[in-house]
């Protein structure tokens, strides 16, 4: 079973992505800032990390990412940062800081799981 770790400060979003992914039988996981977010990570290993970019905790999406990719634990770890900002250079921050995928808010759950089957 794949798992999946969902890092979002919103408990609505937090709630649709699982909800989406239950179905699926993935072993799914969350937490709510940053740095509970990487600490989940770095214990779990998972498969692939739904990760918000703007959050509160003293550590943004891409700090995280960043983190993540840095780690070689978890360099086989897929991300995919999820976030309302749609700028070219919010995409291309997202890329350098490692991201797999780059999905911008409102996103439908039918979005979320094309990209989470692909990547995994």
């Amino acid at each position: 079973m794949k798992r999946v770790l969902i890092v979002e400060d919103q408990e609505d979003i937090r709630e649709l992505v699982r909800v989406t992914l239950e179905f699926e039988d993935y072993d799914i996981h969350e937490a709510s800032n940053g740095p509970d977010g990487l600490a989940a990570a770095q214990r779990l290993a998972p498969d692939l990390i739904l990760l918000d970019v703007m959050m509160p905790g003293g550590m943004d999406g891409l700090q995280v990412c960043k983190a993540i990719k840095s780690d070689p634990r978890l360099r086989r770890t897929k991300v995919v940062l999820l976030t309302a900002r749609t700028e070219r250079t919010d995409r291309q921050a997202g890329s350098q800081a490692g991201a797999d995928e780059y999905l911008v808010k409102p996103f439908s759950p039918l979005e979320v799981l094309t990209v989470v089957q692909r990547l995994i």
